[in-house]
């Protein structure tokens, strides 16, 4: 049994009224906006007390929202919702609490599921049930252009995920694909599509490069309703390596992608979140089923060096179901479905594999969770990591994993 577990820290309060889709940390300040109906709420995350409560700009739900990176003292938030809107947000300078609605971005024409920034905070992405993935350019401010509107996927799309240094896009979809797209000259195009999964790809996300091996690109993760979460790895530049038997990979401009591994399936229903953490390289997910789990990759040394450590690396930590704080179930053993070898500085053979290291139970009752990410917050002087959970009972939950 290993000796990691999640445990409750706080609810931010007081929590939403209804229905909570998307909480997102902000980069650099201790707050956190959830998106919610009719309404995007700021909350503190030293305190975890709501601060203030953005209205008007859209006629209904936020879906989703996105903060604007590389800003100093003044926040800046996109915002995408159920009436085919993208907002802008700008914090007041005279007033943290007010927000100002800046501009209002048309052109989708059904509900946007997704927005997000690029690292550059130059672009923003947007996706849409409409089945388009559109991206616009800050020219100026309060000035936005529409640079693309790509329409490659055959059914709705439900996220975009900028890379973290490169302006290269995922997008994931209803149709079970994910799409890589990059500028060539002056057009957007689809340069990859990753075909594995058996159902809808409810979300992306790149790895951060913090902790990330030495020389290696940016990997994708991404989770689907086939209750399975997948590792994607950039095949190199040169003669086209075999083709994963887990997948086929069809590339319009020489960009090859495969799918390295996936992780341990501990889902029992449709998985809508991941998130990787920038400080542990750790990997939580979240679903249908209300569950919390956290993934760790171990090297071969690693899982070896467990075992002296009294650490049962390929064993779970039992459930806790939060009303009773007792095991639900006995430890079960875990394994990664997949691994990864590398060559170790002494020309060993080093295998990589995924390992869930801890779960719980019924997170949020009975309620579906709906959105996972890493965060910081501050207490007692110093920055402490946690897991964010955003779940359909209007909850927003902080957990650490020990």
């Amino acid at each position: 049994m290993t000796s990691h577990i999640i445990y409750h820290v706080a609810n931010l309060t007081p929590s939403c009224p209804s229905r909570a889709w998307l909480s997102k940390p902000h980069p650099t300040l201790p707050i956190l906006a959830t998106a919610t109906a009719n309404a995007l709420r700021i909350y503190s995350l030293t305190s975890f007390n709501l601060l203030s409560t953005i209205t008007g700009g859209h006629k209904r739900s936020i879906r989703s929202c996105s903060w604007k990176p590389g800003t100093k003292e003044q926040a800046v938030i996109a915002t995408g919702s159920f009436d085919a809107s993208v907002g802008i947000w700008s914090q007041e300078e005279d007033d943290k609490e007010d927000w100002r609605f800046a501009i209002v971005l048309d052109g989708h024409e059904s509900e946007v599921k997704s927005v997000t920034w690029s690292a550059g905070g130059n672009l923003i992405a947007t996706c849409s049930r409409d089945k388009s993935v559109w991206i616009w350019e800050e020219v100026g401010e309060d000035d936005f252009e529409t640079v693309a509107v790509l329409q490659e996927h055959d059914g709705d799309v439900k996220c975009v995920a900028w890379h973290p240094e490169e302006e290269l896009l995922a997008s994931a979809s209803y149709d079970d694909d994910i799409r890589l797209w990059r500028e060539d000259v002056d057009d957007w195009g689809c340069v990859s599509v990753l075909e594995g999964h058996e159902s809808t790809v409810w979300a992306v996300e790149w790895e951060p490069s913090q902790g990330r091996k030495e020389g290696a690109d940016s990997r994708l993760v991404s989770c689907s309703e086939d209750g399975t979460i997948r590792m994607w790895k950039k095949q190199p530049n040169q003669e086209r390596q075999q083709q994963s038997r887990l997948s086929i990979i069809r590339s319009t401009s020489g960009e090859k992608w495969e799918e390295e591994s996936h992780l341990p399936k501990r889902h029992v229903r449709t998985i809508y979140s991941v998130a990787w953490s920038t400080e542990t390289h750790r990997i939580v997910s979240v679903g249908g089923d209300g569950k919390i789990v956290v993934y760790e990759e171990r090297s071969t040394p690693d899982l070896q060096n467990s075992h002296t450590n009294g650490v049962e690396p390929v064993t779970e930590q039992p459930s806790v179901n939060s009303a009773t704080s007792e095991s639900t179930e006995p430890p079960m053993e875990i394994s990664a479905e997949e691994s990864s070898t590398a060559n170790a500085p002494n020309g060993e053979k080093v295998t990589w594999s995924w390992q869930a290291i801890a779960e719980y139970d019924y997170a949020h009752g009975v309620f579906e969770i709906n959105h996972v990410v890493w965060a910081k917050v501050k207490a007692n002087g110093s920055s402490q990591e946690v897991i964010v959970t955003t779940g359909d009972d209007g909850e927003v939950k902080i957990w650490k994993v020990s």
